[in-house]
């Protein structure tokens, strides 16, 4: 077993903390496909500009998302790769879920 320090593990818990919320979610699926502006997240979110803009901020902070500058608006971009993984990770556990759950009800 190779378990981790106390400060990996709260590492590892700032970064699930900061995707733990729908709308961000949305934003690195989104980001996972193209590079975008904040106005076009804004629309993808339906939400607000300002609420999209602290969701990056904080994305930006955990090192999950960065920005390049085009002209006057900044273009947002994953930094790494691995979320699709993650992704898949999480479309499985509830596809077992509802598995397990239709058992339950047939039963």
């Amino acid at each position: 077993m190779n378990l981790k320090s106390p400060q990996q593990y709260d590492a590892r818990a700032r970064i699930a903390k900061a995707i733990a919320h729908p709308t961000r979610l949305l934003l690195l699926d989104a980001l996972g496909h193209n590079e975008l502006c904040v106005n076009e997240l804004t629309e993808l979110a339906g939400v607000d500009q300002s609420t999209v803009s602290k969701h990056l901020t904080l994305l930006r902070e955990i090192g999950l998302v960065a920005a390049r500058k085009e002209g006057t608006t900044h273009r947002y971009r994953i930094t790494c790769r691995c979320l699709g993984g993650m992704f898949d990770c999480i479309e499985s556990v509830l596809r077992e879920n509802l598995e397990a759950q239709k058992k339950l009800l047939s039963g």
